[in-house]
């Protein structure tokens, strides 16, 4: 089962490698992870999403991280209310002839053109990892040259509306 754990930490040397240590000492595969500053100068948040057999696995992992040095708090959030967001660039193949055509295609995913070269433009996309996956999968037929997926990040939702 495919589940999110969210990290923060101070951010000092070692930490991301001590967290990635006890993932792969449980012989866990990480998927994705992202690391970047929070509101709280010299503090990240780590994003990981990682596959596991059952909830008792993800429960001596988050157990494991809380106990590292330099780490503040760690939540499986993948059953709460959360936002997640993906960010992937694509290089792909597009003579001039075809981009009117390709604009058609990547406008309903709201996906932007970044670059535009003479063979080829790069396009950024912006969502859940399954809306990433169904555009790649619908630009794939023109040719994708590059790719980069940045990893999953995210927190969980307020948990009252502003009225």
């Amino acid at each position: 089962m495919r589940r999110i754990i969210t990290a923060t930490v101070n951010n000092s040397s070692g930490v991301l490698n001590r967290i990635t240590g006890v993932i792969s000492r449980r012989q866990y595969n990480i998927d994705s992870i992202s690391v970047g500053w929070t509101e709280i100068p010299n503090v990240s948040r780590i994003t990981i999403v990682v596959h596991v057999d059952s909830l008792y696995e993800i429960e001596q992992v988050t157990k494991q991280l809380n106990k590292q040095i330099d780490v503040l708090k760690v939540s499986d959030i993948t059953d709460d209310a959360h936002i997640e967001r993906e960010l992937a660039l694509l290089k792909i193949n597009s003579p001039a002839a075809l981009r009117s055509e390709l604009n058609a295609v990547i406008e309903p995913f709201r996906a932007t053109v970044i670059d535009v070269g003479t063979k080829n433009v790069v396009i950024q996309v912006t969502g859940t990892s399954e809306k990433i996956d169904a555009f790649v999968d619908t630009v794939r037929p023109y040719g994708i040259k590059q790719m980069a997926r940045t990893g999953v990040t995210g927190f969980t939702r307020s948990s009252k509306k502003m009225g």
